[in-house]
């Protein structure tokens, strides 16, 4: 444990790689205690994610990059742990695909190493991913912020600030720089399942920041939409297919239905490493299914009858055409196709 960094901006700093192990601020135990994780292995970086001390896309991506680095440092055959490491990290959850990204980056820089050079080129290839990916966050801000000019109430689903991605993150990037160019009125925040990310981390981030801001349960946010309580409605995403259809968590699709109703802008913010060109549409991701006490219980404490069966998807896909944007580091796809997808990626 060590005292938690928190940079002038006032957000918070999730992931830090320093003294040759990896520092993850444990995401379970927030808003309460903060409290850091100290990682030497990339099996705990793997269980960390696992049970969502360590989440948010493009934040997976780094931490399970570090964790080849890791994984190799101090072995006298570095390129003999590679596979399994790289293995037990991809698998840690599968929708999210900065995961898989991050990993094979890592892997073939390994692979292209000279001998005895793999633990140094694993490092370096894992802190060139974790600077990139803090880069687009300045960079998608302005963007999303020029793109939602004129938009004074925002709502906002799960979290995807600064505990997400690095930087300031993705979608609360864009809503912390609204807010710096004193654009801002408030946001709306929905709690978000699983582990109400939205009610723990989000609000938390929020305060931080100092930006206005109210929580309403997942179920109430159409219904605002629909009465007018909200101009745009801005999220993250955790995988992008190749024809705009978009992976986020559970809740948002219902969103991007309401906004449309309303005639208002619904804006997806995410770094182009969550693009994948290899998944041709929304009906080949993944989608994780988590722990039934997740829904049978919250806090710890049972909210229903015991061993009732459950289905708990955490996420779900929005179609390319309920999404109005995609902001990302490059630019802004707009309108959302497979079309504006790879003009996007050709910049």
């Amino acid at each position: 444990m060590s005292a938690t960094r928190r940079p002038a901006t006032g957000s918070v700093v999730a992931l830090r790689f320093e003294d040759g192990r990896l520092w993850a601020l444990d995401q379970t135990l927030l808003p309460w205690r903060e409290h850091e994780l100290e990682l030497s292995r990339a099996g705990e970086v793997a269980a960390a994610i696992r049970r969502l001390a360590i989440r948010g896309a493009p934040l997976i991506g780094v931490a399970a990059g570090y964790g080849v680095a890791l994984e190799l440092a101090g072995q006298p055959n570095p390129r003999a742990g590679l596979e399994r490491a790289c293995g037990e990290l991809r698998e840690a959850r599968p929708t999210a695909v900065n995961l898989a990204w991050a990993v094979d980056r890592v892997r073939a820089a390994v692979l292209a190493a000279e001998p005895g050079g793999e633990a140094e080129a694993a490092l370096a290839e894992a802190r060139a991913i974790h600077a990139e990916e803090t880069a687009a966050s300045d960079v998608m801000a302005a963007h999303g912020a020029d793109l939602l000019t004129g938009s004074r109430r925002l709502l906002t689903h799960c979290n995807a600030g600064a505990l997400a991605a690095p930087g300031r993150g993705t979608a609360l990037a864009v809503v912390a720089e609204l807010a710096a160019r004193g654009q801002l009125d408030g946001v709306l925040a929905c709690e978000a399942r699983p582990l109400l990310q939205g009610a723990r981390l989000t609000v938390y981030e929020l305060a931080q920041l100092g930006i206005a801001h109210e929580l309403v349960v997942d179920a109430a946010a159409p219904g605002l939409i629909a009465a007018g309580a909200v101009d745009a409605v801005i999220i993250g995403c955790d995988r992008v297919a190749a024809n705009g259809d978009v992976a986020n968590k559970v809740g948002s699709y219902p969103l991007a239905l309401a906004a449309r109703e309303a005639g208002i802008t619904f804006v997806v913010a995410g770094p182009t490493s969550t693009i994948d060109l290899a998944c041709a549409s929304g009906a080949e991701i993944v989608i994780e299914e988590r722990h039934p006490d997740e829904v049978r219980c919250a806090a710890g404490e049972p909210v229903t009858v015991s061993g009732t069966p459950c289905r708990n998807p955490a996420f779900d896909v929005t179609p390319a055409a309920l999404v109005s944007a995609i902001v990302t580091e490059r630019g802004v796809a707009r309108p959302v196709s497979s079309e504006s997808i790879q003009a996007l990626l050709a910049r």
